[in-house]
Protein backbone atom coordinates (compact mmCIF):
# COMPACT_ATOMS: atom_id res chain seq x y z
CA UNK A 1 0.00 0.00 0.00
CA UNK A 2 1.41 3.37 -1.02
CA UNK A 3 2.39 5.59 1.90
CA UNK A 4 0.51 8.88 2.05
CA UNK A 5 2.66 11.98 1.72
CA UNK A 6 2.58 14.04 4.91
CA UNK A 7 1.36 17.62 5.02
CA UNK A 8 4.07 20.02 3.86
CA UNK A 9 4.02 22.53 6.70
CA UNK A 10 6.81 24.83 5.58
CA UNK A 11 6.07 25.06 1.89
CA UNK A 12 7.29 28.32 0.36
CA UNK A 13 4.68 31.07 0.77
CA UNK A 14 3.74 33.15 -2.26
CA UNK A 15 1.04 35.43 -0.89
CA UNK A 16 -2.56 35.81 -2.09
CA UNK A 17 -3.32 35.12 -5.75
CA UNK A 18 -4.72 38.14 -7.55
CA UNK A 19 -7.66 36.31 -9.11
CA UNK A 20 -8.93 35.13 -5.71
CA UNK A 21 -9.10 38.60 -4.19
CA UNK A 22 -12.42 39.51 -5.88
CA UNK A 23 -13.89 36.32 -4.40
CA UNK A 24 -12.69 37.40 -0.95
CA UNK A 25 -14.32 40.79 -1.41
CA UNK A 26 -17.64 39.36 -2.54
CA UNK A 27 -17.60 36.86 0.33
CA UNK A 28 -16.90 39.62 2.85
CA UNK A 29 -19.71 41.73 1.38
CA UNK A 30 -22.12 38.81 1.77
CA UNK A 31 -21.10 37.54 5.24
CA UNK A 32 -20.25 40.87 6.90
CA UNK A 33 -22.51 43.05 4.78
CA UNK A 34 -26.26 43.47 4.22
CA UNK A 35 -27.00 39.72 4.00
CA UNK A 36 -24.91 38.83 7.05
CA UNK A 37 -23.77 40.61 10.18
CA UNK A 38 -23.99 44.18 8.79
CA UNK A 39 -20.80 44.85 10.74
CA UNK A 40 -20.14 48.41 11.88
CA UNK A 41 -16.46 49.39 11.93
CA UNK A 42 -15.04 52.05 14.23
CA UNK A 43 -11.47 53.04 13.36
CA UNK A 44 -9.38 54.44 16.21
CA UNK A 45 -5.97 56.13 15.93
CA UNK A 46 -5.69 55.08 12.29
CA UNK A 47 -4.70 58.42 10.78
CA UNK A 48 -1.74 57.85 8.50
CA UNK A 49 -1.84 54.07 8.91
CA UNK A 50 -0.18 52.35 5.96
CA UNK A 51 0.74 48.75 5.42
CA UNK A 52 2.24 46.44 5.80
CA UNK A 53 1.20 45.92 9.42
CA UNK A 54 0.41 43.14 11.87
CA UNK A 55 -3.32 42.73 12.47
CA UNK A 56 -4.26 40.93 15.69
CA UNK A 57 -7.88 39.93 16.19
CA UNK A 58 -10.01 38.15 18.73
CA UNK A 59 -11.52 34.99 17.31
CA UNK A 60 -15.09 33.80 17.80
CA UNK A 61 -16.51 32.56 14.51
CA UNK A 62 -16.05 32.19 10.76
CA UNK A 63 -17.34 35.71 10.12
CA UNK A 64 -14.16 37.10 11.74
CA UNK A 65 -12.37 36.56 8.42
CA UNK A 66 -15.03 38.46 6.47
CA UNK A 67 -14.76 41.34 8.93
CA UNK A 68 -11.01 41.60 8.30
CA UNK A 69 -11.61 41.95 4.55
CA UNK A 70 -14.43 44.44 5.11
CA UNK A 71 -12.15 46.58 7.27
CA UNK A 72 -9.84 47.12 4.27
CA UNK A 73 -11.10 45.85 0.92
CA UNK A 74 -8.07 47.13 -0.99
CA UNK A 75 -5.48 45.58 1.31
CA UNK A 76 -3.62 42.29 0.80
CA UNK A 77 -3.45 39.80 3.65
CA UNK A 78 -1.57 36.70 4.70
CA UNK A 79 -3.27 34.68 7.42
CA UNK A 80 -1.64 32.51 10.09
CA UNK A 81 -3.97 29.51 10.01
CA UNK A 82 -4.26 26.28 11.98
CA UNK A 83 -3.12 23.29 9.94
CA UNK A 84 -6.38 21.32 10.25
CA UNK A 85 -8.24 24.10 8.45
CA UNK A 86 -6.44 23.04 5.25
CA UNK A 87 -8.36 19.75 5.11
CA UNK A 88 -9.92 19.44 1.66
CA UNK A 89 -9.06 23.02 0.67
CA UNK A 90 -5.29 23.45 0.80
CA UNK A 91 -5.05 25.00 -2.67
CA UNK A 92 -7.71 27.58 -1.79
CA UNK A 93 -6.22 28.52 1.58
CA UNK A 94 -2.70 28.81 0.24
CA UNK A 95 -4.13 30.76 -2.69
CA UNK A 96 -5.62 33.43 -0.40
CA UNK A 97 -2.33 33.71 1.49
CA UNK A 98 -2.76 31.37 4.47
CA UNK A 99 0.36 30.28 6.35
CA UNK A 100 -0.13 26.92 8.14
CA UNK A 101 0.72 26.51 11.83
CA UNK A 102 0.52 23.63 14.30
CA UNK A 103 -1.21 24.87 17.45
CA UNK A 104 0.82 25.61 20.56
CA UNK A 105 4.17 24.52 19.14
CA UNK A 106 7.33 26.56 18.69
CA UNK A 107 7.89 27.41 15.03
CA UNK A 108 10.75 29.74 14.09
CA UNK A 109 10.05 29.23 10.39
CA UNK A 110 6.60 30.73 10.90
CA UNK A 111 8.23 33.93 12.17
CA UNK A 112 10.44 34.06 9.07
CA UNK A 113 7.41 33.51 6.84
CA UNK A 114 5.53 36.34 8.55
CA UNK A 115 8.54 38.63 8.11
CA UNK A 116 8.71 37.68 4.43
CA UNK A 117 4.99 38.34 3.98
CA UNK A 118 5.36 41.80 5.54
CA UNK A 119 8.57 42.98 3.93
CA UNK A 120 8.87 41.07 0.63
CA UNK A 121 5.27 40.37 -0.33
CA UNK A 122 4.02 43.65 1.19
CA UNK A 123 1.04 41.92 2.76
CA UNK A 124 -0.53 42.62 6.12
CA UNK A 125 -0.25 39.57 8.39
CA UNK A 126 -3.41 38.52 10.26
CA UNK A 127 -2.93 36.60 13.51
CA UNK A 128 -5.54 35.30 15.94
CA UNK A 129 -3.25 35.18 19.01
CA UNK A 130 -5.72 33.30 21.22
CA UNK A 131 -5.00 30.45 18.75
CA UNK A 132 -8.50 28.99 19.07
CA UNK A 133 -12.10 30.07 18.92
CA UNK A 134 -13.37 31.76 22.09
CA UNK A 135 -15.37 29.42 24.30
CA UNK A 136 -17.34 31.90 26.43
CA UNK A 137 -17.33 35.17 24.50
CA UNK A 138 -14.47 36.69 26.49
CA UNK A 139 -10.75 37.17 25.88
CA UNK A 140 -8.44 34.27 26.61
CA UNK A 141 -4.67 34.24 27.12
CA UNK A 142 -2.78 35.62 24.10
CA UNK A 143 0.77 34.81 25.19
CA UNK A 144 3.57 37.19 26.12
CA UNK A 145 5.64 37.22 22.92
CA UNK A 146 3.59 39.56 20.72
CA UNK A 147 5.53 42.64 21.77
CA UNK A 148 8.80 40.93 20.90
CA UNK A 149 7.34 39.76 17.59
CA UNK A 150 6.34 43.32 16.70
CA UNK A 151 9.84 44.57 17.53
CA UNK A 152 11.35 41.94 15.22
CA UNK A 153 9.00 42.81 12.35
CA UNK A 154 9.34 46.61 12.77
CA UNK A 155 5.83 47.37 11.47
CA UNK A 156 2.70 48.95 12.97
CA UNK A 157 0.34 46.82 15.06
CA UNK A 158 -3.44 46.93 14.69
CA UNK A 159 -5.86 45.22 17.07
CA UNK A 160 -9.31 44.33 15.78
CA UNK A 161 -11.67 43.87 18.73
CA UNK A 162 -14.85 42.24 17.41
CA UNK A 163 -18.17 42.30 19.23
CA UNK A 164 -21.19 40.13 18.51
CA UNK A 165 -19.51 37.50 16.35
CA UNK A 166 -19.45 35.05 19.27
CA UNK A 167 -23.09 35.60 20.15
CA UNK A 168 -24.03 35.05 16.53
CA UNK A 169 -22.36 31.64 16.45
CA UNK A 170 -20.95 30.40 19.81
CA UNK A 171 -18.60 27.46 19.67
CA UNK A 172 -20.88 25.36 21.85
CA UNK A 173 -23.72 25.77 19.30
CA UNK A 174 -22.51 27.14 15.97
CA UNK A 175 -25.80 26.70 14.13
CA UNK A 176 -28.26 28.10 13.47
CA UNK A 177 -26.78 31.60 13.23
CA UNK A 178 -28.39 34.24 15.43
CA UNK A 179 -29.40 37.52 13.78
CA UNK A 180 -27.05 40.01 15.43
CA UNK A 181 -25.51 43.15 13.99
CA UNK A 182 -21.82 43.00 14.83
CA UNK A 183 -19.40 45.79 15.65
CA UNK A 184 -15.65 46.07 15.75
CA UNK A 185 -13.05 48.49 17.02
CA UNK A 186 -10.14 48.76 14.58
CA UNK A 187 -7.31 50.21 16.66
CA UNK A 188 -3.76 51.09 15.68
CA UNK A 189 -2.08 50.40 19.02
CA UNK A 190 1.50 50.94 17.81
CA UNK A 191 2.56 53.18 14.94
CA UNK A 192 5.51 52.58 12.64
CA UNK A 193 7.53 55.15 14.60
CA UNK A 194 6.52 53.78 18.01
CA UNK A 195 7.46 50.20 17.21
CA UNK A 196 11.07 51.39 16.97
CA UNK A 197 11.08 53.37 20.22
CA UNK A 198 8.79 51.47 22.59
CA UNK A 199 10.02 48.42 24.48
CA UNK A 200 8.58 44.97 23.78
CA UNK A 201 6.91 45.10 27.20
CA UNK A 202 5.22 48.43 26.44
CA UNK A 203 3.94 47.12 23.11
CA UNK A 204 2.68 43.95 24.79
CA UNK A 205 0.79 46.00 27.36
CA UNK A 206 -0.93 48.07 24.68
CA UNK A 207 -1.96 44.93 22.82
CA UNK A 208 -3.36 43.27 25.93
CA UNK A 209 -5.32 46.39 26.91
CA UNK A 210 -6.94 46.55 23.46
CA UNK A 211 -7.76 42.84 23.55
CA UNK A 212 -10.18 42.90 26.47
CA UNK A 213 -13.70 41.95 25.38
CA UNK A 214 -16.89 40.42 26.72
CA UNK A 215 -19.68 39.71 24.24
CA UNK A 216 -22.21 38.97 26.97
CA UNK A 217 -21.57 42.29 28.72
CA UNK A 218 -21.75 44.07 25.36
CA UNK A 219 -25.08 42.37 24.70
CA UNK A 220 -26.53 43.26 28.11
CA UNK A 221 -25.28 46.85 28.09
CA UNK A 222 -26.74 47.44 24.64
CA UNK A 223 -29.95 45.51 25.39
CA UNK A 224 -29.53 43.25 22.37
CA UNK A 225 -32.18 40.54 22.47
CA UNK A 226 -31.63 36.94 21.39
CA UNK A 227 -35.12 35.53 21.14
CA UNK A 228 -34.26 32.16 19.59
CA UNK A 229 -36.08 29.40 21.45
CA UNK A 230 -32.94 27.23 21.57
CA UNK A 231 -30.57 30.00 22.71
CA UNK A 232 -29.17 27.86 25.57
CA UNK A 233 -28.88 24.54 23.72
CA UNK A 234 -25.43 23.02 24.36
CA UNK A 235 -24.22 25.80 26.69
CA UNK A 236 -23.60 23.06 29.26
CA UNK A 237 -20.47 22.34 27.20
CA UNK A 238 -18.88 25.37 28.89
CA UNK A 239 -21.04 25.44 32.06
CA UNK A 240 -20.19 21.94 33.21
CA UNK A 241 -20.24 22.49 37.00
CA UNK A 242 -23.39 23.14 39.02
CA UNK A 243 -23.12 26.27 41.20
CA UNK A 244 -25.78 24.90 43.57
CA UNK A 245 -24.39 21.47 44.44
CA UNK A 246 -20.89 21.61 42.94
CA UNK A 247 -21.32 18.43 40.87
CA UNK A 248 -19.42 18.27 37.58
CA UNK A 249 -20.45 16.78 34.23
CA UNK A 250 -24.11 16.56 35.26
CA UNK A 251 -25.45 19.72 33.62
CA UNK A 252 -27.63 19.47 30.53
CA UNK A 253 -29.08 22.22 28.32
CA UNK A 254 -31.96 22.50 25.89
CA UNK A 255 -34.12 25.30 24.46
CA UNK A 256 -33.40 28.20 26.85
CA UNK A 257 -32.82 26.08 29.97
CA UNK A 258 -29.88 24.59 31.85
CA UNK A 259 -30.45 21.82 34.41
CA UNK A 260 -28.33 19.88 36.88
CA UNK A 261 -29.22 16.19 36.83
CA UNK A 262 -27.63 15.72 40.27
CA UNK A 263 -29.65 18.25 42.30
CA UNK A 264 -32.41 19.33 39.87
CA UNK A 265 -31.38 22.99 39.88
CA UNK A 266 -32.69 24.75 36.79
CA UNK A 267 -31.86 28.03 35.09
CA UNK A 268 -33.74 29.98 32.45
CA UNK A 269 -31.50 31.89 30.02
CA UNK A 270 -33.32 35.13 29.22
CA UNK A 271 -33.17 37.15 26.00
CA UNK A 272 -30.15 39.07 27.30
CA UNK A 273 -28.30 35.79 28.02
CA UNK A 274 -28.60 36.12 31.81
CA UNK A 275 -28.98 32.85 33.73
CA UNK A 276 -31.94 32.98 36.14
CA UNK A 277 -32.35 30.25 38.75
CA UNK A 278 -35.95 29.02 38.75
CA UNK A 279 -35.89 26.86 41.91
CA UNK A 280 -37.16 28.63 45.03
CA UNK A 281 -35.56 25.98 47.27
CA UNK A 282 -32.05 26.46 45.80
CA UNK A 283 -29.41 29.07 46.55
CA UNK A 284 -26.43 30.22 44.52
CA UNK A 285 -24.20 33.21 43.87
CA UNK A 286 -26.37 35.36 41.59
CA UNK A 287 -23.23 37.04 40.16
CA UNK A 288 -22.86 33.84 38.14
CA UNK A 289 -25.94 34.83 36.13
CA UNK A 290 -23.40 36.46 33.80
CA UNK A 291 -22.20 33.51 31.69
CA UNK A 292 -18.48 34.52 31.70
CA UNK A 293 -18.63 34.77 35.52
CA UNK A 294 -19.93 31.19 35.76
CA UNK A 295 -17.22 30.14 33.29
CA UNK A 296 -14.45 31.89 35.25
CA UNK A 297 -15.77 30.54 38.56
CA UNK A 298 -15.13 27.05 37.20
CA UNK A 299 -11.65 28.12 36.04
CA UNK A 300 -10.76 29.39 39.53
CA UNK A 301 -11.69 26.03 41.04
CA UNK A 302 -9.51 24.16 38.53
CA UNK A 303 -6.65 26.59 39.20
CA UNK A 304 -6.88 25.72 42.89
CA UNK A 305 -6.92 21.98 42.18
CA UNK A 306 -3.72 22.38 40.17
CA UNK A 307 -2.06 24.50 42.88
CA UNK A 308 -3.07 21.96 45.54
CA UNK A 309 -1.69 19.09 43.44
CA UNK A 310 -5.02 17.26 43.42
CA UNK A 311 -5.87 17.67 39.73
CA UNK A 312 -5.79 14.50 37.61
CA UNK A 313 -7.52 13.43 34.42
CA UNK A 314 -7.38 9.92 32.92
CA UNK A 315 -9.46 8.32 30.20
CA UNK A 316 -9.44 5.93 27.29
CA UNK A 317 -9.15 7.80 24.01
CA UNK A 318 -9.46 7.33 20.27
CA UNK A 319 -6.47 8.74 18.39
CA UNK A 320 -6.59 10.25 14.90
CA UNK A 321 -3.66 11.66 12.95
CA UNK A 322 -3.75 14.43 10.36
CA UNK A 323 -2.04 12.88 7.32
CA UNK A 324 -2.39 15.67 4.77
CA UNK A 325 -5.05 18.02 3.39
CA UNK A 326 -6.46 15.40 0.99
CA UNK A 327 -6.60 12.43 3.35
CA UNK A 328 -7.46 14.48 6.44
CA UNK A 329 -7.64 12.84 9.86
CA UNK A 330 -7.27 9.06 9.96
CA UNK A 331 -7.90 6.82 12.96
CA UNK A 332 -4.64 5.20 14.04
CA UNK A 333 -5.82 3.44 17.19
CA UNK A 334 -6.87 3.76 20.81
CA UNK A 335 -4.94 4.37 23.99
CA UNK A 336 -5.02 6.25 27.27
CA UNK A 337 -4.60 9.92 28.10
CA UNK A 338 -3.33 11.22 31.42
CA UNK A 339 -3.04 14.87 32.42
CA UNK A 340 -1.40 15.91 35.68
CA UNK A 341 1.10 18.51 36.86
CA UNK A 342 3.77 16.94 34.65
CA UNK A 343 1.81 17.55 31.45
CA UNK A 344 -0.16 15.43 28.99
CA UNK A 345 0.78 11.82 28.23
CA UNK A 346 -0.95 9.79 25.52
CA UNK A 347 0.11 6.20 24.92
CA UNK A 348 -1.22 2.96 23.53
CA UNK A 349 -0.86 0.23 20.95
CA UNK A 350 -2.10 1.33 17.54
CA UNK A 351 -4.21 -0.55 15.03
CA UNK A 352 -1.09 -1.61 13.13
CA UNK A 353 0.40 -3.13 16.30
CA UNK A 354 3.00 -0.42 16.88
CA UNK A 355 3.57 1.36 20.17
CA UNK A 356 2.44 4.98 20.42
CA UNK A 357 3.48 7.63 22.91
CA UNK A 358 3.26 11.43 22.88
CA UNK A 359 4.23 13.49 25.91
CA UNK A 360 3.60 17.23 26.14
CA UNK A 361 5.55 18.55 29.15
CA UNK A 362 3.74 21.07 31.33
CA UNK A 363 6.14 23.90 30.55
CA UNK A 364 5.70 23.53 26.78
CA UNK A 365 1.91 23.61 26.52
CA UNK A 366 0.48 27.04 27.30
CA UNK A 367 -3.07 26.19 26.29
CA UNK A 368 -5.24 23.61 24.59
CA UNK A 369 -7.31 23.72 21.43
CA UNK A 370 -10.56 21.80 21.84
CA UNK A 371 -13.43 21.08 19.45
CA UNK A 372 -16.95 20.28 20.64
CA UNK A 373 -18.30 17.41 18.52
CA UNK A 374 -15.70 17.92 15.78
CA UNK A 375 -17.35 17.16 12.43
CA UNK A 376 -19.94 15.14 14.39
CA UNK A 377 -17.28 12.61 15.41
CA UNK A 378 -17.15 13.52 19.09
CA UNK A 379 -15.43 15.98 21.43
CA UNK A 380 -11.80 16.34 20.38
CA UNK A 381 -8.52 17.57 21.85
CA UNK A 382 -5.86 18.91 19.49
CA UNK A 383 -2.40 17.61 20.44
CA UNK A 384 0.43 18.78 18.18
CA UNK A 385 4.12 17.98 18.06
CA UNK A 386 6.64 19.61 15.74
CA UNK A 387 5.96 16.92 13.12
CA UNK A 388 2.39 15.73 13.67
CA UNK A 389 -1.10 16.86 14.61
CA UNK A 390 -3.36 14.44 16.47
CA UNK A 391 -7.01 14.74 17.46
CA UNK A 392 -7.72 12.77 20.63
CA UNK A 393 -11.29 11.83 21.60
CA UNK A 394 -12.11 10.92 25.25
CA UNK A 395 -14.25 7.80 25.24
CA UNK A 396 -15.81 7.44 28.70
CA UNK A 397 -15.76 10.84 30.42
CA UNK A 398 -18.58 13.10 29.21
CA UNK A 399 -18.19 16.85 28.74
CA UNK A 400 -14.59 17.26 29.96
CA UNK A 401 -13.09 19.50 27.28
CA UNK A 402 -13.62 22.86 28.98
CA UNK A 403 -12.05 21.63 32.23
CA UNK A 404 -9.08 20.21 30.30
CA UNK A 405 -8.67 23.62 28.69
CA UNK A 406 -8.62 25.31 32.12
CA UNK A 407 -6.25 22.73 33.57
CA UNK A 408 -3.72 22.98 30.74
CA UNK A 409 -3.33 26.72 31.27
CA UNK A 410 -3.13 26.37 35.06
CA UNK A 411 -0.53 23.59 34.84
CA UNK A 412 1.55 25.68 32.43
CA UNK A 413 1.47 28.69 34.77
CA UNK A 414 2.48 26.53 37.73
CA UNK A 415 5.36 25.03 35.75
CA UNK A 416 6.70 28.32 34.38
CA UNK A 417 6.06 30.96 37.06
CA UNK A 418 9.00 31.58 39.34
Amino acid sequence: MKKQKDFELHKKIKGPKWFLRPIEMVGAWIFAGPFGTRTKIKKINCEGLKGPFILLSNHASFVDFANVIKSGYTKKYCWVTSIEEFNGREWLLRGVGCIPKRKFTKDTILIRNCYKALHQLKCNVVIYPEARFALAGVNEDIGKALGKFAKVCKVPVVVMNQKGTFLRSPQWCKHPYRKIQCELDYIQVVTKEEVLTLSAEEIQERIEDAFIWDDYKWQYDNKIKITDKDRATNIHKILYKCPCCGTEQQTVSYDHFVECKACSAKWDMDVYSRMNLTNEDKTWDSALAHVPSWYRWQRDIVDQEVLDGTYLFEDKVRIERLVNSKKGFVRIGEGTMRQDEKGILIKGILDDGSDFEVFKPANTTASLHIEYNYKKRGDAIDIATEDNTYFVYPLTNPNVLTKLHFATEAIFRKATEK
